[in-house]
């Protein structure tokens, strides 16, 4: 079968929105965007576990200690569902963690700037964690079956944490001056970023026109970004706060907010590795990495010393 015929038949799967398995055909640059994308998803859900892992003993309440190793926990476990369906596309685990620790791979610039105040975990919770929730509930109906499925997983536990970090900002807001200081200021240095965090215009996006086409992605940037904006710019009235944004206005004829320009050097500078915390935060999951070893080690020891007991439990 020649390879044009192969194409059409992949097209049309995806046209009747037949999903794409591990072992059906696919072209390179179908499984290389998938790599790509996946990666990186996997990445920024490791290397963030690292801010908000940072407060957790700084956490003013046991219940918020609590909570808070609760979602670090679950984005190690998203880490773990999304590197096992890169993995299906033939690149094994430790080869993107070397890209990751070398600096090869991206993950998502968001993660490279500083928490300052307990207020900012609950700012990543409302802003960053329910733009990726605006990105991802699309992708568990993105072509590939097994980013698909794990898809699910994650969104189910990314509308919670999206929760937990209003919830945080609901009783800032209502507490003390210093305490609505904190909030508004959280909100005010989180809020471009998050806004940048469904990458740039859709007339500047070199992937979005082919992953449309393949249903890897289901809407444009531009489009989840106005959603995105369209629905805090209504929940930020419920914090008595607001979006560091004086061009923010509803628009009755487009039925949208209309926004302020978005200014995007710093987002480039941090993509090219000139954020605040690029680094710093680089060093720290290497470390982590390194230091982690022995447990790995230790694991697969103590397994397979419950195996030998096991096996001489039988033959006794």
């Amino acid at each position: 079968m020649s390879l044009i015929e192969l194409e059409k038949i992949f097209q049309d799967k995806i046209d009747k929105e037949i999903r794409i398995e591990p072992k059906d055909w696919m072209p390179e640059k179908y499984r290389q965007t998938l790599i790509r994308q996946i990666s990186q998803h996997a990445h920024s859900e490791i290397v963030g576990m690292l801010p908000e892992g940072n407060w957790i003993t700084r956490a003013p309440t046991l219940r918020r200690k609590v909570t808070l190793i609760a979602k670090v926990q679950d984005e190690a476990g998203h880490g773990l569902y999304l590197y096992s369906s890169a993995e299906t596309l033939g690149i094994s685990r430790d080869e993107m963690v070397s890209q990751l620790n070398s600096g090869k791979a991206k993950y998502s610039s968001i993660f490279n700037y500083p928490t300052t105040s307990w207020a900012d975990m609950g700012a990543i919770g409302w802003l960053v964690d329910g733009a990726a929730i605006m990105n991802q509930v699309p992708l568990c109906r993105n072509s590939y079956g097994p980013y698909a499925r794990a898809m699910v997983r994650v969104c189910k536990e990314e509308s919670f944490h999206q929760r937990q970090g209003f919830e945080i900002l609901l009783v800032l807001s209502r507490g003390s001056e210093a305490q609505r200081k904190m909030c508004q200021n959280a909100i005010n240095r989180w809020w471009w970023p998050s806004v940048m965090m469904f990458g740039p215009g859709d007339d500047a996006s070199p992937h979005t026109a082919q992953s449309m086409k393949w249903k890897i992605k289901r809407f444009t940037n531009d489009e989840l970004r106005q959603k995105f904006i369209d629905i805090c710019a209504e929940q930020v009235k419920l914090l008595g706060m607001t979006l560091p944004d004086p061009d923010l206005k509803w628009n009755a004829a487009k039925g949208h907010y209309d926004f302020g320009a978005i200014d995007w050097t710093e987002f480039w500078n941090v993509v090219a590795g000139n954020g605040p915390c690029n680094k710093e935060r680089l060093e720290a999951r290497n470390k982590a990495h390194d230091d982690g070893a022995w447990v790995r080690e230790a694991a697969v020891a103590y397994a397979r010393k419950q195996k030998d007991k096991l096996s001489q439990t039988k033959v006794a």
